[in-house]
């Protein structure tokens, strides 16, 4: 059975990937080796995924600069990789913009310079909780 016919979505059949690449490689590799480790991984359960994918970035319609998506997975789901000692508030802001800059609406940072992997879901219409007391109806 493949891991995409399990019930998790997308995200969770990524990050059972992932897993198993930390399981296998455990950490102290540097972020490449992970980075096409994992895209044999996400092969081998018949994903689509584009390593560094250039993605352009607009400004009023204007292109002012691009990146390199470290890994999109079924043209939809954008993941940034780390091997770093622990995920940080600037890498999850990282993953946010890429998301700003497409039409993804959803990202995974994952970190593999841990013991454990470490992962973040981030989503583009993700809208904070009012704190504001909800309004009472006359």
């Amino acid at each position: 059975m493949s891991i995409q016919e399990t019930k998790y979505d997308l995200a969770g059949q990524v990050i059972g990937c992932a897993m198993e690449v930390h399981r296998e490689l455990g950490l102290g590799f540097n972020e490449n080796v992970y980075k096409n480790s994992l895209a044999v991984e996400l092969r081998n359960h018949d994903f689509v995924c584009e390593v560094e994918k250039k993605i352009k970035v607009y400004y009023k319609e204007i292109i002012v600069g691009d990146f390199s998506a470290d890994i999109v997975v079924n043209e939809t789901l954008i993941l940034e990789l780390k091997a770093i000692a622990n995920i940080l508030p600037v890498h999850e802001a990282q993953l946010v913009n890429y998301l700003t800059a497409t039409d993804s609406k959803e990202g995974l940072l994952l970190n593999f310079g841990t013991p454990s992997l470490q992962y973040k879901r981030k989503f583009k219409d993700y809208k904070p909780k009012s704190t504001e007391p909800p309004k009472l109806q006359e």
